[in-house]
């Protein structure tokens, strides 16, 4: 018994003289707001519990305060403008970002703080996915979008990642300071995950329950809206991470048509020596000559993101140094 005191004593030194937030981005959650304040401050009593509230009109604030968190506003409406704030005015050593639905387990908080305090990951995903999300979600539409931009960030990114939109995560200091939002809305947590992929961080993913909004919590999130935006932010980020690639893409399909109009123009030349489609012949020289141009734009770009990746690595190690 004595051992066993003694094994979960030092577990729980990792968090002595560590600041620990809790980041809750709110809109309309009275009704489960206040449940989840208190079981995050039962699991971690270290924790500063901090709630935005992002223009509520039910009384979210005012609920939150009263369990005992810090709330702050964030007035620009969209869950990207929330982290945004958070991750601009507060320092800690570890961040918890959860959902005010109710929907995430506390039982995960601390393991998940656990890894990044010991430094064993730079971003914790609450994966959803393997565990009851398909379940307990009763939208199936959602469902279909998780599987889509999982497999699509998977196969653009050559990564093994099981739960790409959770918003159950904790981060480290250095990833919450260097991670550029532009994100406005729900597409926020899709830009976290490929900029960590993308920069080489530390991640882990633990699998953790998922239990559906309460009756009378409804969901923000707009099926095809929303997903549509989700989708728009992985073209651009895969755009703008691996523009090799894309604009190879690009290219290749102005090399197709060029190819598809231009073949039978020469055939035909070269069976009668002449050449009586000068506008098809025109056209595919032209599709031609903007497959090259798009090839030699990924190739340029390709060399700013790596000159990017170099400054960005000699940036994390001054602020280490700084810190």
């Amino acid at each position: 018994m004595k051992a066993k005191q003694a094994k979960e004593t030092k577990k729980d030194n990792v968090f002595e003289g560590k600041k620990i937030a809790v980041l809750i981005p709110c809109y309309n959650e009275s009704k489960t707001i206040e449940k989840v304040v208190k079981d995050y401050k039962e699991v971690l009593p270290e924790a500063d519990i901090y709630v935005y509230d992002n223009n509520s009109k039910d009384g979210t604030d005012e609920i939150a305060r009263k369990a005992g968190a810090i709330v702050k506003y964030e007035y620009k409406q969209g869950k990207g403008n929330v982290i945004r704030s958070m991750f601009k005015d507060i320092d800690a050593d570890c961040y918890l970002m959860i959902d005010g639905d109710d929907t995430y387990p506390k039982e995960n908080a601390r393991e998940m703080c656990e890894y990044v305090l010991k430094g064993q990951a730079d971003m914790v995903i609450g994966d959803r996915l393997s565990s009851t999300y398909f379940k307990e979600n009763k939208r199936p539409f959602h469902n279909f979008g998780n599987r889509l931009v999982r497999g699509l960030i998977n196969t653009l990114f050559k990564s093994k990642i099981r739960d790409i939109m959770t918003g159950y995560r904790a981060f480290s200091y250095d990833f919450v300071k260097t991670f550029p939002v532009l994100s406005k809305g729900f597409e926020i947590e899709t830009e976290m995950t490929i900029h960590a992929l993308d920069k080489n961080f530390l991640l882990k993913e633990i699998p953790v329950e998922y239990r559906d909004r309460p009756k009378g919590s409804v969901s923000k999130l707009n099926t095809y809206s929303d997903g549509f935006k989700v989708l728009k932010t992985i073209a651009r980020l895969f755009k703008e991470y691996k523009p090799a690639i894309f604009f190879s893409l690009v290219g290749t399909i102005f090399l197709i048509i060029s190819l598809i109009f231009g073949i039978p123009v020469f055939i035909e030349y070269f069976d009668t020596g002449l050449v009586p489609r000068f506008p098809t012949l025109i056209f595919s020289g032209f599709m031609l000559m903007i497959s090259i141009l798009t090839y030699v734009c990924g190739i340029i770009l390709q060399v700013v993101v790596k000159k990017h990746r170099q400054l960005f690595e000699l940036f994390l190690i001054n602020t280490k140094k700084n810190k």
